[in-house]
């Protein structure tokens, strides 16, 4: 990686009960400043070497001059099965130490590149650096390229999931179709980066299924799986059939985490909300918090 300097930065006086860190940017540093991006997987590098190679290669088509992407999977424990709730639930909790290792060091976003969004709101709430969802971003970019969405799920377990993120998100009116692939092993995906019939069958099986939900009216359409969507890119496959975009989430994921930052530099260095969802404790409640629960919030000044 190439060496981060923070450059000729002008830091903002920070609020009450909150630490320095916010910075006020002229012009030149708004768009001029090289920024650091956090992405973290859900998957676990040694079992997905092909896929981590071509993840790789997909971030460092949408990085902006400047930006450097770090990419970071699950290496406690688990990392190959988050279509299972109690699994995804296990990886959750190294996402999250992970989310404030990377404000500790100096990152200025994390990515969640998990179609579940594993600890979205949770991170928000005590990250001061912008936290985005490939889930949720996916949604919102696809909601700005057709009026309707197609999803495309890799197993019926992964829908269940996946759809309620979208009930969560206030975006099922916007979802005209969904289909299945039928990939029940994740780790499966793994092979399909090589030219055999693995990868035949995942392709032919993501067209037929994308095909079917622009003919229910779909105008964009989602691979709801992140490996899934690293893949088609790879493949060079960018809409159906009948001219629907194909949207790779990670790439939007990218896009707008450069663009969170910036916004934030932009805003004084404001981005969340501290109001209703994501509010933190107020700083007269922290010390009390941190007896019982160790150094939380650090954000937070008592």
């Amino acid at each position: 990686m190439r060496p981060y300097t923070r450059g000729n930065l002008a830091w903002a006086r920070p609020g009450p009960g909150r630490r320095a860190g916010n910075r006020a940017q002229s012009p030149r540093n708004l768009w001029g400043d090289a920024m650091r991006l956090w992405y973290q997987s859900l998957t676990r590098p040694d079992a997905w070497p092909t896929y981590a190679k071509a993840l790789r290669r997909v971030l460092d088509a949408g990085a902006d001059p400047g930006s450097e992407i770090a990419i970071h999977g699950i290496e406690k424990r688990g990392g190959i099965g988050d279509q299972y709730r109690y699994l995804e639930f296990i990886e959750t909790a190294e996402v999250l130490e992970n989310v404030a290792r990377a404000e500790a060091e100096g990152f200025d976003a994390v990515l969640l590149g998990n179609i579940v969004d594993p600890g979205l709101r949770i991170a928000r709430e005590i990250a001061g650096i912008p936290v985005l969802g490939l889930c949720e971003t996916a949604l919102l970019t696809a909601c700005q390229m057709g009026a309707s969405i197609g999803i495309v799920f890799s197993n019926d377990k992964h829908e269940a999931r996946v759809a309620e993120n979208i009930r969560g998100y206030g975006l099922a009116g916007r979802v005209a179709a969904t289909a299945r692939m039928d990939v029940a092993k994740l780790t499966d995906l793994e092979a399909a980066f090589s030219p055999g019939p693995v990868r035949d069958s995942v392709l032919a099986q993501f067209h037929k299924a994308a095909e079917d939900c622009v003919a229910r009216g779909a105008e964009v359409v989602i691979p709801a799986v992140g490996v899934a969507m690293v893949l088609l890119f790879e493949a060079g496959v960018h809409e159906t059939a009948r001219g629907a975009p194909v949207l790779c989430g990670p790439l939007a994921l990218v896009q707008q985490g450069q663009a969170a930052v910036k916004l934030k530099r932009a805003m004084g260095g404001r981005f969340t909300s501290r109001r209703g969802a994501y509010g933190q404790p107020p700083p007269a409640q922290i010390a009390e918090l941190r007896r019982y629960y160790g150094e939380v919030y650090p954000g937070v000044t008592e």
